[in-house]
């Protein structure tokens, strides 16, 4: 029995292969955009970026926020912060977290639309 989903008939649209081909991406940034789709599949993680696109917060903040130990959320923070998706500044011994730029709040939009 064949998937109504699925073509009968084995057939490749030279032009239209060709076409796509041309625009496709180079692996690399491939690579780089799943990447970040990969750390942005983790709840945890969507929580703390939507909770930084509402407000720059602080460790202690997004704990009490999350109910989440310090250690867990630093934790959380360090894989944002490599991917480039948070910064940070000192103000005095406190260190605060912020989204890195508009990029980050359009892909959760978008995430929160789509879902």
């Amino acid at each position: 029995m064949r998937e109504k989903d699925v073509c009968e008939i084995e057939y490749v649209n030279k032009k239209a292969v060709q076409e796509v081909k041309s625009r496709m991406l180079d692996n690399k940034v491939i690579l780089k955009i799943s990447n970040c789709f990969k750390i942005l599949g983790d709840s945890t993680r969507i929580s703390i970026l939507y909770a930084l696109s509402q407000k720059e917060l602080c460790v202690c903040d997004l704990s009490a926020l999350l109910g989440m130990t310090h250690s867990a959320i630093s934790h959380q923070l360090s894989v944002l912060r490599s991917s480039n998706l948070v910064k940070f500044r000192k103000q005095g011994k406190i260190v605060y977290y912020s989204l890195s730029d508009e990029h980050v709040i359009k892909l959760i939009d978008m995430g929160i639309k789509h879902a």
